[in-house]
């Protein structure tokens, strides 16, 4: 057994169409862990952008990150 599956995250099953393969999916342990990752993260940006930016600074970065939008969307 894989670490991964050992710890819940991943789960496998046969390929329907080639049995010597199995395909791997992510548990909904893993989803509610990544999840929980990205929030802290997130929270982490966040609380960092309000201590350390002044609100002009804040408002350059919002600005900034709108261009950056631009240049991504198709």
């Amino acid at each position: 057994m894989l670490p991964l599956q050992e710890a819940g995250l991943v789960s496998g099953k046969p390929d329907p169409n080639d049995g010597r393969q199995t395909l791997m999916s992510l548990t909904p342990k893993c989803h509610r862990w990544l999840k929980e990752g990205r929030a802290a993260r997130q929270d982490w940006l966040t609380r960092r952008i309000e201590l350390k930016l002044s609100v002009h600074e804040q408002e350059r970065l919002r600005a900034a990150l709108g261009l950056l939008t631009k240049l991504v969307e198709d």
